[in-house]
């Protein structure tokens, strides 16, 4: 059954858009009542579990980790602001004893991937608990409430300044790669604005706030990318009503013209909807994005029986249609990613199978890094010379990719194998391939490759050997004491992209796209061994 389930979900992947060297794959990662994350409260199994839940991520093709790090006018990160959040020690102001949001960057910046700060601005809790008992002692104007719930107000001259305040803390202390903004809109509570004047002015109000945290952003460190997650449908289309909810003027959040006029770098759409309620809204979040990132939120949790009935399929065509259009993709959330509801975390793995660099803010015109000062192989290991930036960011990121060719063609994405390295050595993956490295800036941008030449024999090398027309390779006869029934074909990152019988001449690889894999025999009770490696390109 899990052989079959796995076959089905190569054929999907098969089906999928061609895969981008540049692209957004990003999921939320809620810490709000633990709803994703930490599940104790013992400190050293908090980071384990985190450090098993990125590992994972990062199976799934995950570049992107949007962390709750303000939640409820508390934090994750020991702020001069506002106290601990509940969820990490178990109470309001207690810390757990480490540095929670400093030790998610560190986690995630080893494993390739970024971390964006993910800050709820208006809800601010329960009125009489934690965070928003804190803030209305300190800044009573500041707060209103609705029903047992507090919120900042967004027309207080003093909102805009308070939370600016708060990103500036996070983005001067940390080594944060974005700060994302939640709930940067009209709270729902709040009495409905009847008139176009009226909603016209609360437009205004928020866009002051997002203008104050984007100059607190920026002048900190330019590089951070600045985005928000704005109600999925900007307004009604003129074939498409957004029935009533959408974010101009529902909850006077003008998020397109946010990008127009240069105050976010990226959106997140929270685009939990299906059929006309998502395919006509995509594309206009497209039409209307001014040349910066737009990264569609997909409702996954609508596979989980408990929330929605939707089948796998549904999140399958939505992908493509992000892909196919050049833009992005985030889960909500973490844990219905991966509890894998109806496959999907088995279907992300294959269609994200290749990694994928981040793409670059190009509207900052900051000049791409230099080649890599020099790259060698020698003891096993693969060694470059640091490459020079002119950006004025503290540190360059470094990409590495392996070809049978020469030289390595550095546009394939099938040749990318490691991204967003900060050291400047590896282990020496193949001596049998050509490599090719790249420095990147913070702001993205990629510069020229330092090539390598190791294998100048042919495209097909041992000690898989493939026949001359690209349609087969030959195998190592199955003795008695290889116990395999089955043959699996693997990235270079060890991602499955078919599951094959084990054949008593030689393997059809005619259904495998270009690029280079390694392969292993798959045995009744899962034990793999691994066989060679065989690089195609027709």
């Amino acid at each position: 059954m899990k052989i079959f389930r796995l076959v089905m979900l190569l054929f999907l992947a098969s089906l999928s858009a061609q895969a981008q060297k540049q692209e957004i794959r990003a999921v939320w990662l809620t810490t709000i009542k633990s709803l994703d994350w930490p599940n104790s409260k013992n400190p050293q199994k908090q980071r384990e579990e985190l450090c098993l839940m990125l590992d994972r991520l990062r199976q799934a093709g995950i570049n992107t980790v949007l962390m709750q790090t303000r939640v409820r006018a508390t934090t994750i990160y020991p702020s001069k602001l506002e106290p601990w959040d509940v969820g990490v020690a178990g109470a309001y102001g207690r810390s757990p004893g480490y540095d929670v949001l400093r030790f998610a960057i560190d986690e995630c910046h080893k494993r390739g991937m970024q971390l964006h700060a993910w800050v709820v601005t208006l809800p601010v809790g329960q009125w009489n608990a934690g965070g928003c008992k804190a803030l209305r002692q300190k800044h009573p104007k500041l707060v209103r409430k609705f029903g047992d719930e507090g919120f900042m107000n967004p027309e207080a001259p003093g909102t805009a300044d308070y939370l600016a305040e708060v990103c500036r803390e996070i983005v001067q202390n940390y080594d944060v790669d974005g700060l994302h903004l939640d709930y940067i809109r009209y709270p729902d509570p709040w009495p409905k604005a009847r008139k176009a004047a009226e909603r016209q002015q609360r437009r205004q109000h928020i866009t002051r706030i997002v203008s104050a945290i984007h100059q607190a952003v920026k002048q900190a460190k330019p590089w951070v990318i600045f985005s928000c997650s704005p109600v999925g449908k900007h307004s009604d289309l003129s074939r498409y009503s957004s029935a009533g909810w959408n974010a101009r003027d529902a909850v006077c959040q003008d998020a397109q013209a946010w990008l127009r006029d240069g105050l976010m770098d990226a959106l997140y759409p929270m685009m939990y909807f299906r059929g006309n309620h998502f395919f006509p809204f995509l594309l206009d979040w497209k039409e209307r994005s001014y040349g910066r990132f737009i990264v569609p939120g997909l409702g996954i949790y609508f596979l989980d029986p408990k929330e929605g009935q939707w089948p796998l399929d549904e999140v399958v065509r939505q992908l493509n249609v992000c892909r196919n259009e050049g833009l992005g993709h985030c889960y909500f959330r973490v844990r219905f990613l991966l509890d894998n509801h109806k496959g999907v975390l088995d279907f992300a793995r294959q269609f994200d199978a290749l990694p994928a660099l981040i793409p670059p803010m190009t509207w900052y015109g900051t000049q791409a890094p230099t080649a890599p000062a020099s790259l060698k192989a020698a003891d096993g290991r693969l060694t470059w010379g640091e490459a020079d930036d002119p950006s004025g960011a503290p540190y360059l990121l470094y990409n590495i990719y392996a070809s049978a060719d020469d030289p390595v063609d550095t546009s394939n994405p099938q040749n990318l194998i490691a991204t967003r390295l900060t050291k400047t050595s590896i282990a020496l993956p193949s001596p049998r391939l050509n490599y090719a490295v790249t420095a990147q800036n913070r702001y993205g941008q990629e510069g020229p490759a330092r090539q390598l030449l190791l294998n100048a024999g042919p495209r097909y090398f041992a000690p898989v050997i493939a026949r001359a027309d690209g349609q087969y390779i030959s195998l190592p006869p199955k003795d008695k004491g290889l116990d395999a029934e089955f043959v699996v074909v693997e990235t270079m990152q060890g991602l499955p992209v078919a599951v094959l019988p084990y054949p008593a001449d030689a393997l059809d690889i005619s259904s495998i796209p270009n690029g280079i894999y390694q392969v292993r025999s798959l045995g009744r009770k899962g034990i793999t061994h691994r066989l060679g490696f065989f690089s195609i390109k027709r």
